[in-house]
């Protein structure tokens, strides 16, 4: 017997739900449709402080450059973000914003590369690629792409070992990493130490249980991701020719890729198509290594860091960043 009933969600972790609660009014607070995009565009950019607020007196620096952008497009705005002081060949990290690949800027991404740079002189560089839908896929990954030949090829100006560059990002960010890195794959370019895909945007379908689940509930619903991925790519959606560098789900093939970190709440609607992706990686005999975190929402690490289970995660993915990049552990968690 079959039913046409939305499935049941997984319930939420109770020390995550004032968080959750916090997200939706800070981020969502209009809902996300065609005609809401530059008006959810515009309230995004509010959220974040400018990277002057975000750096404070911490012993760190950034710079603002423009960079090569991909053939034909135009260059693109980075921020690099690294100690002071400065060591000769320290590990890099590009940072690819999230947002739907229709909100945000590359300062989302900098907390991140802030902390980083922090913890284990990291020197970071957050990259500002095109939105959609003025620009549908593959602008946005062919644009992170770019930063990440750029980012290679000038690592010992920076400072930057090249053996150990990883790519990360959060949602979008997540899957435009995970895009990145099958084009540096089949293109022969930068090799990549890792990949850091938390809760990853990777399938344009939308067909899963958990998408399902979380239908008008939690933080970056259905219909959020919906309207987001019609932006990208329009009628072509659904396709046999979407390209996996723009929808990683859609690769045939995910052997030879660099090592893999994937996380995501057990409650959101990314969990199927980030538990598939591991799987693929791991048949495909591939390194990746998969937390799935009980009762979390999407984003949950950032807007409930005090929860137990977001400690965990946090300290699950700093295990393996140290591992990746070959870096000293970091003083014991609080």
């Amino acid at each position: 017997m079959t039913t046409d009933a939305a499935p049941i969600p997984v319930p939420y972790d109770p020390a995550l739900e004032p968080g959750l609660a916090a997200f939706l009014e800070l981020v969502e607070r209009i809902p996300l449709r065609a005609d809401t995009i530059l008006a959810n565009r515009a309230h995004f950019a509010t959220v974040i402080p400018p990277i002057e607020a975000q750096l404070g007196e911490l012993p760190l620096e950034f710079e603002h450059r423009r960079v090569p952008g991909p053939a034909g497009a135009p260059d693109l705005e980075v921020t690099i973000i690294r100690p002071r002081e400065r060591a000769e060949a320290a590990p890099g990290v590009l940072s690819i914003h999230g947002g739907g690949l229709v909100l945000g800027t590359r300062f989302f991404g900098t907390p991140e590369l802030i902390e980083l740079a922090l913890r284990y002189g990291t020197v970071g560089v957050a990259v500002e690629y095109r939105l959609a839908p003025e620009h549908p896929g593959p602008a946005a990954v062919e644009d992170c792409y770019a930063a990440l030949e750029w980012f290679a090829a000038h690592a010992a100006e920076l400072g930057v070992d090249p053996e150990r560059i990883i790519v990360s990002g959060a949602s979008a960010g997540g899957g435009l990493s995970a895009g990145v890195s099958l084009l540096a794959r089949g293109r022969g370019g930068p090799r990549l130490a890792g990949q850091l895909l938390n809760c990853p945007m990777l399938d344009d379908r939308n067909e899963t249980v958990s998408s399902r689940q979380y239908d008008g509930i939690g933080a970056w619903d259905r219909n959020n991701n919906d309207t987001a991925w019609t932006a990208v790519l329009g009628d072509r959606r659904f396709g046999d020719d979407v390209s996996p560098a723009v929808a990683p789900a859609r690769a045939a093939e995910l052997g030879g890729l660099p090592p893999a970190y994937l996380e995501v709440g057990a409650a959101e609607v990314f969990r199927d198509e980030t538990v598939a992706y591991a799987s693929r990686i791991w048949a495909a005999g591939g390194q990746a290594e998969l937390h799935v975190w009980a009762g979390a929402y999407h984003g949950f690490s950032g807007f409930s860091p005090e929860a137990i289970v977001s400690r965990a995660a946090n300290e699950a993915r700093d295990s393996w960043l140290r591992r990746t990049l070959g870096v000293l552990p970091s003083e014991p968690s609080a």
